[in-house]
């Protein structure tokens, strides 16, 4: 936070998803033990720097846990049906056991075609449709990487969420949408009273001055501001859009003037994102052995 006025404590992501890490690690060492290699495998297509860079980031991070990462790289003219024989070939290798098809993919293709030829179970986004209805429902699978990460940032940081007032803002499809259906489900660190907001509701203030926690899910940059928090609330940037590589995120930093806690501009809810992934890659492999 850059304004001298800033009282907020910050809750920064990089501890919770150490904390995470370590205990993928584990699960990785104990799996090998057991003659098992889990693989997270990675599909790219095209040639935009910043999608290769993140790719390279999961590699990286896959090796340091001790995961094989196999990486498919599609020419930016494949066509749709390169795509969905990628990930065919990963559904069918026994050996590979998650799989993540970076996003964007080319206007012309059709990413959530592609998603749903992909096998569920490998499915380490946690979003695909027959993952999304097991999160509607309660059941076991994938869960989306972001909600997911961002209740444990708070349970990690000790914010009590069962029983409280939840706004969040913003509906889609990655965040807003999973994330009122993870906090709402009855366990300790979720079980709050959840309300779904967004820009398409003239009076949306009125919902988030009332949230005592308030997640910002719109991808608008700085469409948070202090007047739109409650006095003391605790306030999680979720959503972000990007201007080439700059992070414009939907919380202004000036909200840390009258929140009691807020995630950081940089190092809040991206490090758990990713480390969430991992979670879902290790599982994915201790179901395949029949571990978990």
């Amino acid at each position: 936070m850059s304004s001298s006025g800033a009282t907020a404590r910050l809750l920064p992501g990089g501890p919770v998803a150490e904390r995470v890490l370590a205990e993928v690690a584990e699960s990785v060492a104990a799996l090998r033990a057991a003659g098992v290699t889990p693989a997270l495998a990675t599909v790219l297509v095209g040639d935009d720097d910043a999608s290769a860079g993140y790719i390279r980031i999961k590699q990286r991070q896959a090796a340091e846990l001790g995961f094989a990462s196999p990486h498919v790289h599609l020419p930016a003219a494949a066509s749709q049906a390169d795509l969905h024989a990628a990930l065919e070939d990963f559904n069918a290798d026994k050996a590979v056991h998650g799989v993540l098809v970076q996003h964007p993919v080319p206007a012309r293709l059709d990413y959530d075609r592609a998603l749903a030829v992909l096998d569920p179970d490998k499915d380490v986004d946690g979003m695909h449709p027959v993952n999304m209805g097991r999160l509607a429902l309660g059941l076991p699978g994938p869960l989306p990487c972001t909600p997911a990460g961002i209740e444990a940032l708070l349970a990690f940081h000790g914010v009590p969420v069962a029983g409280r007032e939840v706004v969040i803002l913003g509906r889609g499809a990655t965040l807003g949408r999973p994330l009122a259906m993870l906090l709402a489900q009855k366990r300790p660190t979720a079980n709050a009273a959840v309300t779904v907001v967004h820009t398409g509701v003239a009076d949306w203030p009125r919902y988030t001055r009332r949230a005592e926690i308030l997640v910002a899910a719109a991808g608008v940059p700085g469409i948070v501001r202090p007047e739109h928090v409650r006095p003391g609330a605790v306030v999680v940037g979720g959503g972000v859009r990007y201007e080439g590589r700059l992070l414009l995120p939907d919380v202004d930093e000036s909200c840390a003037e009258v929140a009691g806690a807020i995630t950081p501009r940089v190092g809040g809810v991206g490090p758990t994102t990713v480390a969430m992934l991992f979670r879902n890659a290790v599982r994915a492999a201790q179901r395949a052995a029949g571990l978990d």
